[in-house]
């Protein structure tokens, strides 16, 4: 399945590059995964947002957005990758993403309701999907 993850900024914090990086090489192994880190000056742009997702189907990582246990995540990327489009993850900057974004998504996904550090979201979306697809491809690294 192809995935694009698209966040406002990157991973500053040493834990959170070092978090980053080593999910995106696991989820690299399940997946074609391309990422875009698109400038700190576009939290609100949400023109250069949506032009970045293309014609993907659009998952929104917003506060109140639909939660997933890490079972029903599998489940939902499954039934996504039968529809053979590329699924665009797309986290805002610090205060979320533009409405519009909002509005256009096909999916609105809470990772928690917990609120998070930036740099923390980034790492707990990747590895998040990571363990997901671990549980489809029925790989010991979850342990429900």
């Amino acid at each position: 399945m192809k995935l694009h993850i698209i966040t406002i900024g990157e991973p500053k914090l040493a834990y959170a590059r070092e978090g980053w990086q080593e999910y995106l090489k696991r989820l690299q192994r399940f997946h074609s995964v391309r990422t875009t880190h698109l400038a700190d000056k576009f939290a609100n742009d949400a023109k250069a947002i949506l032009q970045a997702t293309g014609s993907s189907y659009k998952i929104a990582l917003v506060i109140g957005g639909n939660p997933m246990s890490s079972e029903e995540l599998a489940d939902f990327l499954e039934a996504r990758a039968l529809e053979s489009r590329e699924l665009s993850f797309l986290i805002g900057g610090p205060d979320g993403l533009p409405a519009e974004v909002i509005a256009q998504a096909d999916f609105k996904w809470s990772l928690s309701e917990l609120t998070f550090p930036h740099d923390l979201a980034m790492v707990v979306l990747v590895e998040t999907i990571y363990r997901a697809s671990t549980i489809s491809a029925g790989h010991p690294y979850h342990r429900g």
